[in-house]
């Protein structure tokens, strides 16, 4: 396996902030500038189109770690970020266009690219998180959560469904086809926020994957809105699932 490195560090407002590689795949860590003890890790996904430094990203590293104490880490999904496009890569996202161009189903284009993609992520977030529990400030014990929209959802969920060391979820935004068998493995406590007026997702799409989770504990968050108008709520939400379910309360914003 490929060592994993630290490759720069910056702290500000009591959060530090570590890039990282895993061989030729590039992360970042947030943490709690102050105190070692070991505290939960909460996994990240990213959405299409975007990276690991994405406002999105940095602003749930942010709720996570100034609120409850955790860590946080992302990875670039292949092909994005900091990762060169293959080809295929080029080739799939210039179909998504022409489809977006013609106010055509975006679907039957965007689920086998993105089902790529989660197959080329998984091991690569399993190498990581190996890797990141080496550190004495999380450890091998400790419990994990994971948090993706979009294309972090269609990584997030055979990674969940397949990785027994994530006990808490938060998905949404994506469609069942590939997804709808991995979700019946999955049983850990799920939160599952969509935009009932989405122009790109049909809701009879991410109801048919909420629906196919078989956690006994999941919550669905349905908001008014079109596809980007996710309410910045969301985010605050999912830090208060993840600290009931991984063992921190969240902190006063008083």
């Amino acid at each position: 396996m490929h060592s994993f490195q630290f490759t720069a560090e910056s702290s500000s407002d009591g959060v530090r902030e570590r890039d990282f590689s895993l061989g030729d795949v590039p992360g970042v860590l947030w943490s709690p500038a102050a105190g070692s003890d070991p505290a939960p890790l909460v996994l990240m996904g990213h959405g299409g189109g975007t990276h690991k430094k994405h406002a999105a990203m940095t602003g749930r590293a942010r709720l996570l770690v100034t609120g409850c104490g955790f860590h946080a880490a992302v990875i670039d999904a292949p092909g994005h970020g900091d990762r060169p496009r293959s080809a295929h890569d080029e080739q799939e996202i210039a179909e998504l266009r022409k489809v977006q161009a013609a106010g055509a189903p975006e679907g039957p284009v965007v689920v086998p690219f993105n089902a790529r993609l989660a197959g080329l992520a998984l091991p690569e977030y399993r190498a990581v998180l190996d890797a990141l529990q080496e550190l004495p400030e999380i450890g091998a014990d400790g419990p994990v959560g994971y948090v993706g929209i979009g294309l972090g959802t269609a990584i997030g969920v055979p990674l969940v469904a397949a990785e027994p060391r994530i006990t808490a979820a938060v998905f949404g935004m994506m469609w069942p086809d590939a997804l709808a068998e991995a979700a019946k493995q999955i049983t850990v406590p799920i939160e599952f926020a969509m935009q009932w007026d989405s122009e790109r997702i049909p809701r009879e799409s991410c109801l048919a994957l909420f629906d196919a989770f078989a956690s006994t504990e999941k919550t669905l968050h349905a908001n008014a809105g079109k596809h980007f108008a996710m309410p910045l709520f969301e985010a605050d939400s999912a830090t208060r699932f993840f600290a009931r379910h991984l063992g921190r309360a969240v902190a006063s914003a008083a």
